[in-house]
């Protein structure tokens, strides 16, 4: 088993904090992860992305071959249309519905949008709102992440436990707000 996700956003997102969250907890599952660096303009809010391969075997390569990702995971919506053509034909894109508009000639949203529900599996994620619910709006991420789980290739407990050992050194009361978000997000149709 190999599953090949593409991790896009825009610079100060937190595309590597999706990384981590994800990569720790296939490792827990006794995965094997490889990731490629963050791309883009990430200190000037130009658009990232990273590769991450989870595999049950030795991966040979950091990168995604073109039309070969399982999942396209994006902080933003026009982002994750960027990367269609990387994509598999049954792959799944997950989007935050925030737009991050860093440009004078930002699409409409409503027309990125349609684009994406034409997509075969989607979910546009109302990732702001579940991070308020939650109790810190900085847990969009954890949101996206619940969003996604149940394409991922990793199991609950791993994730759980992924949140709980990322951020309780930090501050104890944010593994419980991220707990939540992750919850929520999983709760995304």
């Amino acid at each position: 088993m190999t599953y090949d996700i593409i991790l896009a956003g825009v610079g100060g997102q937190g595309v590597l904090s999706i990384a981590t969250i994800i990569a720790r907890a296939a490792m827990i599952d006794g995965l094997k992860v490889r990731q490629s660096e963050v791309h883009g303009m990430s200190q000037r809010g130009g658009g990232v992305q990273a590769h991450m391969r989870i595999s049950d075997a030795e991966i040979s390569s950091d990168l995604i071959p073109s039309g070969g990702a399982d999942m396209i995971l994006a902080m933003e919506p026009l982002e994750s249309l960027r990367y269609l053509s990387s994509m598999k034909p049954d792959g799944i894109l997950v989007t935050a519905a925030e737009p991050f508009v860093n440009i004078s000639d930002y699409p409409d949203v409503e027309t990125i949008y349609a684009a994406i529900r034409r997509l075969g599996r989607q979910k546009i994620v109302q990732a702001e709102s579940i991070a308020k619910e939650a109790g810190n709006l900085k847990s969009v991420n954890m949101a996206l992440i619940g969003a996604a789980s149940s394409a991922l290739p990793v199991s609950r407990d791993a994730l759980a436990k992924s949140v709980h050992d990322t951020f309780a050194k930090k501050d104890p009361r944010l593994v419980e707000i991220n707990m939540k978000a992750l919850e929520l997000g999983e709760g995304v149709a």
